[in-house]
Protein backbone atom coordinates (compact mmCIF):
# COMPACT_ATOMS: atom_id res chain seq x y z
CA UNK A 1 0.00 0.00 0.00
CA UNK A 2 1.30 3.29 -1.15
CA UNK A 3 1.12 6.23 1.00
CA UNK A 4 0.93 9.86 0.37
CA UNK A 5 4.30 11.48 1.83
CA UNK A 6 2.51 14.78 2.09
CA UNK A 7 -0.05 12.96 4.88
CA UNK A 8 1.31 14.82 7.97
CA UNK A 9 -1.67 15.25 10.56
CA UNK A 10 -2.93 12.13 12.52
CA UNK A 11 -6.12 12.55 13.91
CA UNK A 12 -7.84 9.72 15.97
CA UNK A 13 -11.63 9.58 15.74
CA UNK A 14 -14.21 6.82 17.61
CA UNK A 15 -16.48 4.74 15.65
CA UNK A 16 -19.39 1.92 16.68
CA UNK A 17 -18.31 -1.66 16.34
CA UNK A 18 -20.97 -1.59 13.92
CA UNK A 19 -19.80 1.33 11.44
CA UNK A 20 -16.26 0.38 12.04
CA UNK A 21 -17.14 -2.64 10.11
CA UNK A 22 -19.03 -1.46 7.12
CA UNK A 23 -16.22 0.93 6.31
CA UNK A 24 -13.67 -1.90 7.16
CA UNK A 25 -15.59 -4.19 4.34
CA UNK A 26 -16.02 -1.25 2.26
CA UNK A 27 -12.41 -0.59 2.28
CA UNK A 28 -11.71 -3.59 1.44
CA UNK A 29 -14.14 -3.95 -1.49
CA UNK A 30 -12.45 -0.66 -3.04
CA UNK A 31 -9.06 -2.36 -2.64
CA UNK A 32 -8.05 1.19 -0.13
CA UNK A 33 -6.97 1.27 3.33
CA UNK A 34 -9.90 2.61 5.83
CA UNK A 35 -7.92 5.45 6.29
CA UNK A 36 -7.98 6.57 2.67
CA UNK A 37 -11.54 5.73 2.56
CA UNK A 38 -11.38 7.86 5.50
CA UNK A 39 -9.95 10.82 3.65
CA UNK A 40 -12.01 10.63 0.63
CA UNK A 41 -15.38 10.51 2.05
CA UNK A 42 -14.04 14.16 3.78
CA UNK A 43 -12.50 15.58 0.79
CA UNK A 44 -15.74 14.46 -1.42
CA UNK A 45 -18.36 16.28 1.89
CA UNK A 46 -15.75 19.11 3.34
CA UNK A 47 -12.91 19.85 0.83
CA UNK A 48 -12.73 22.60 -1.24
CA UNK A 49 -12.17 22.94 -4.53
CA UNK A 50 -9.54 24.54 -6.20
CA UNK A 51 -9.15 28.04 -7.71
CA UNK A 52 -9.28 26.29 -11.58
CA UNK A 53 -12.26 23.82 -10.48
CA UNK A 54 -14.25 26.85 -9.10
CA UNK A 55 -13.85 28.74 -12.05
CA UNK A 56 -14.74 25.78 -14.55
CA UNK A 57 -17.74 25.72 -12.20
CA UNK A 58 -18.93 29.22 -12.51
CA UNK A 59 -18.63 28.77 -16.28
CA UNK A 60 -20.91 26.13 -16.23
CA UNK A 61 -23.35 27.97 -14.17
CA UNK A 62 -23.22 30.92 -16.54
CA UNK A 63 -23.50 29.22 -19.23
CA UNK A 64 -26.55 27.37 -18.25
CA UNK A 65 -30.41 28.74 -19.12
CA UNK A 66 -31.98 29.44 -16.77
CA UNK A 67 -35.63 31.14 -16.43
CA UNK A 68 -34.32 33.92 -14.10
CA UNK A 69 -36.11 37.45 -13.97
CA UNK A 70 -34.15 41.02 -14.02
CA UNK A 71 -32.83 41.95 -10.67
CA UNK A 72 -35.93 43.70 -9.65
CA UNK A 73 -38.53 40.88 -10.76
CA UNK A 74 -36.75 38.72 -8.09
CA UNK A 75 -37.17 41.32 -5.75
CA UNK A 76 -40.77 41.86 -6.52
CA UNK A 77 -41.77 37.90 -6.12
CA UNK A 78 -39.20 37.51 -2.99
CA UNK A 79 -41.00 36.90 0.47
CA UNK A 80 -40.21 40.08 2.61
CA UNK A 81 -41.13 38.37 5.90
CA UNK A 82 -42.30 35.64 7.79
CA UNK A 83 -45.64 36.86 8.12
CA UNK A 84 -46.27 37.01 4.55
CA UNK A 85 -46.38 33.62 4.61
CA UNK A 86 -48.93 33.29 6.74
CA UNK A 87 -52.98 33.35 5.80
Amino acid sequence: MEVDMALSMKTTILLTPELHERLRRLAALRGVSMGDLVRRACEQQYGRAGREERIAIVHKLAALSLPVGEPDEMVAESVRSPAELLP
